[in-house]
């Protein structure tokens, strides 16, 4: 895929770096990317990849803009608000960069629908706000060899790691379920809403999500998968801490008892 003139221009910041060049950047704008969640992670990931130049973005959600939203979700507006996610979404990636195709997928990613979603993409980058939602994503990204880039936020405090099980060689590449083998219970973990986040925060880890996905996309760099990244956000520290695969993982290995999403 050649790039126009303009889009040398647009594009000029990444193709001077020699791990991305001009082939870097043909790659991207050839990739598709489903982002689950239009919200604190989903904004930053949706903007810096649109700005970015992936070729087409998914977006599923289908919530609509509220004003408890706008503290973190910088994609949406107040002249949004009552809007779709995806709408608003796609009309402010529009905005950023007219190259990028946006599939709007205004529904919940259920069980019934996530792998036929999911097998349209190369990448999938998780920022979704509940446990259900997050183990049937990774459960679906295994099932259709999908590289899921996974980020969660919690008041100060996020996570980030990249999971691609398909890819493993030997004693590397864990999935989610070999960090975490079930969901925890429904009052264990109180969601944003309960607990509160800072508004800032979506952005440190969302933007590390994009910037991994970039990466897995031109091969750029160290992949962070067999890693977590562990921010505490009112230290202002990082954690690096090795994984690696269960050899009872329910889902990624040779005695898996996950082979579909029925039990979602």
């Amino acid at each position: 895929m050649s790039l126009t003139d303009e889009q040398v221009e647009r594009y000029a910041r990444h193709i001077l770096l020699p791990e991305i060049g001009g082939a870097g950047q043909a790659k991207i704008r050839r990739a598709k990317v489903l982002v689950v969640g239009a919200g604190g992670l989903g904004t930053p990931v949706l903007q810096y990849l649109a700005a970015a130049g992936v070729g087409t973005l998914g977006i599923v959600d289908d919530d609509v803009v509220d004003l408890s939203n706008l503290q973190r979700q910088v994609i949406h507006a107040t002249t949004r608000l009552g809007q779709a996610k995806v709408a608003s979404a796609k009309a402010a990636i529009a905005d950023i960069n007219p190259d990028v195709a946006v599939v709007e997928h205004n529904e919940r990613l259920t069980a019934e629908n996530a792998r036929e979603l999911i097998s349209g993409y190369d990448i999938v980058a998780d920022g979704c706000d509940n446990f259900a939602t997050r183990f049937l994503v990774m459960d679906t990204c295994y099932l259709e060899q999908k590289t899921l880039v996974s980020g969660a936020i919690l008041r100060f405090d996020g996570q980030l790691s990249v999971f691609k099980p398909h890819a493993r060689t030997e004693g590397d590449c864990p999935c989610y379920r070999c960090l975490y083998p079930v969901a925890p219970p429904p009052d264990m973990v109180p969601s944003c809403a309960e607990a509160g986040v800072l508004g800032a925060l979506c952005g440190t880890i969302g933007s590390l999500q994009a910037a991994e996905i970039l990466k897995e996309i031109t091969g750029a760099g160290e992949s962070l998968a067999g890693s977590l990244i562990i921010f505490d956000g009112l230290r202002t520290e990082f954690r690096k801490i090795k994984l690696k695969p269960d050899p009872k993982c329910a889902l990624c290995s040779n005695q898996a008892s996950i082979t579909d999403l029925s039990a979602h």
